[in-house]
């Protein structure tokens, strides 16, 4: 019997190179998804909608007919009943893939030159107010700009400062109850109302000030100073996480860290200088 010689198909390299990228792109979407999932409301449906899946595939190999026939009525309902199940997930997926921090990049380009000053003022009114056992919410925006959070309190444009800072959170004034929305070095807006977390993971403890900061570090990628009015402790709110009981040290080394500031061996936290523009201005 003849042979003949094995001829491989030439690959193209772009094609090659297409490809790769393509499973680079899918894995870490998907990568990114499941970490964003992680701890909220969308982890035991996805959990859920796996075992579903796996019972509907046993059925079918192990000859459960009735089983298998009343998994498969819901298969029908299913982009439906995701849309409907996922619709706060979809939002805030939508919102996160036009931001930078969830494709990993640093948010450096979010600095703005106001931003030291923005920084003592909330550390120093933090301080103020935690000593004093005075509860205080304070939303420092980064990339996402916060108006429709804003939209709910008053309208102040001010410039940050302790002392403004202190005063809109003393009891008996008109916008104590609520939060102020910070951006590059301006008060926006106080007395604003916060989306709570719908995390299942928040501990009982936690009350209604910060459940209103996490969520809104869920919703968006701003940085969230929370001061209790019952035990006077310092937290900070990023990504939906919450750190409680921070020093005002370590309070403005993260602010500082969140702001696209690096570490200094033995100096602390440093603010990259900025570029010159053409016009011989600094940015």
């Amino acid at each position: 019997m003849p042979t003949f010689p094995l001829e491989l198909p030439r690959l193209d390299p772009r094609e090659i190179a297409a490809a790769v990228l393509d499973i680079l792109l899918v894995w870490y979407v998907l990568y990114r998804l499941i970490v964003l999932a992680k701890g909220r409301r969308a982890w035991p449906i996805l959990i859920g909608l796996g075992v579903f899946f796996v019972l509907l595939l046993a059925s079918d190999r192990l000859g459960l007919v009735t089983l298998g026939w009343i998994l498969r009525q819901f298969v029908p309902l299913g982009p439906v009943a995701i849309v409907i199940l996922f619709l706060p997930e979809l939002r805030d997926v939508l919102e996160r893939l036009g931001r930078l921090d969830f494709w990993g990049a640093p948010v450096g380009a979010t600095r703005r030159p106001e931003t030291p000053e923005t920084i003592e003022a909330v550390v120093a009114a933090a301080t103020l107010l935690a000593a004093h056992k005075t509860g205080a919410l304070m939303v420092i925006a980064r990339e996402t700009g916060l108006e429709d959070i804003a939209s709910t309190g008053t309208t102040l444009d001010g410039k940050v400062t302790a002392e403004l800072l202190t005063t809109i959170f003393q009891v008996g004034t008109p916008l104590h109850d609520g939060a102020v929305i910070l951006r590059g070095g301006r008060i926006v807006a106080a007395g604003c109302t916060l989306p709570l977390s719908d995390s299942p993971n928040i501990a009982t403890n936690v009350h209604m000030r910060h459940r209103a900061a996490m969520g809104v570090s869920e919703n968006s990628d701003a940085l969230v100073v929370v001061v209790s009015e019952e035990t006077g402790t310092i937290s900070i709110a990023q990504g939906g996480r919450l750190v409680r009981g921070v020093k005002p040290e370590t309070l403005r080394e993260k602010l500082m860290e969140g702001f696209g500031g690096f570490r200094l061996p033995g100096k602390g936290i440093a603010f990259k200088r900025a570029k010159p523009k053409a016009e011989g201005g600094t940015r």
